[in-house]
């Protein structure tokens, strides 16, 4: 009798205990899924609703004209796919770059390797406010102005850049030296084992580099705002601000409307890649 009130005390206490933690995680959800279930809201409303007092989650009467106005207000198709494939150009530069760094800093010895790696490292402290407009002037002098080349190369060279080569080196710094010792008895170079043996093994963490620079390159800003200058080369987030009436104000609607279009790659990306990029975090975080 004992035993059994026992491991129904013990039953108890871990049902309670889930109860609580489940409660706990569903208030710490409110704050980013109720702003989102506005947007999806919103985006369904007329501008009227959408701003009335008290609001209302539930559209009255559900229209789709924000969408209709979201290509028809600005050449929104042609942006998305400027983001799009600024994105993942950007993502597979980051991942070379990220890679071949990584496996540098990590497995060959050369001069200033302990020096250089400190100071790419300085690289995530460096706002890039302070950068964009001297690159600004200097994409001036040479004519690159209103150009994606240079918003790619900022992402790839950039903060995103750094933290694959920071992700990609903790992994490799624990990669066994006795497959590199076989590499080479098979007659394998040293990019030949890079390539054949040590990228192939590094999947997980080259996925959590991919989605790092993808996130990164989707919602950069500042230097698309800086450095493009006509609609047709605009990326998504420069595109969300320029849905504004005549006197400037925003229109809120299609400014959802919009917003809800350009989370789908995000969505997409995370519903395919989010194992991937936890086992490889995983990985890199807990060795080295």
């Amino acid at each position: 009798m004992s035993s059994q009130i026992a491991i129904s005390g013990v039953g108890f206490r871990k049902w309670s205990g889930r109860i609580v933690f489940y409660t706990a995680l569903g208030l710490l959800a409110v704050p980013f899924v109720v702003p989102t279930l506005w947007m999806l809201s919103s985006s369904f409303k007329p501008i009227a609703q959408v701003l009335e007092f008290p609001p209302a989650f539930i559209p009255r009467a559900p229209t789709l004209s924000a969408y209709l106005d979201v290509f028809t207000l600005q050449p929104f198709a042609h942006q998305y796919w400027n983001s799009l494939y600024i994105a993942v150009l950007s993502t597979l530069g980051t991942m070379v770059v990220a890679s071949m760094a990584g496996y540098a800093f990590a497995r060959i010895q050369f001069p200033g390797a302990r020096f250089l790696f400190p100071v790419v490292l300085l690289g995530l402290f460096v706002p890039s406010e302070v950068v964009v407009l001297p690159i600004f002037q200097i994409l001036g002098k040479v004519g690159l102005l209103d150009n994606h080349l240079p918003i790619i190369l900022m992402s790839i060279m950039g903060a995103p850049g750094v933290v694959g080569i920071f992700i990609m080196r903790q992994y490799f710094i624990t990669f066994p030296l006795e497959l590199e010792e076989a590499g080479s008895l098979d007659g394998l170079s040293r990019f030949g084992t890079f390539r054949r043996i040590a990228v192939p093994l590094a999947r997980a963490p080259l996925s959590a580099v991919a989605i790092t620079a993808f996130l990164a390159s989707w919602n950069m800003y500042i230097e698309p705002l800086v450095l493009l200058f006509s609609k047709e080369n605009f990326t998504l987030p420069i595109a969300l601000a320029q849905y504004v009436d005549v006197t400037g104000e925003p229109i809120w609607n299609v400014q959802m409307a919009a917003a809800s279009l350009t989370v789908i790659p995000v969505l997409i990306v995370f519903a395919f890649a989010q194992r991937s990029m936890v086992e490889g975090l995983a990985q890199t975080g807990l060795k080295g």
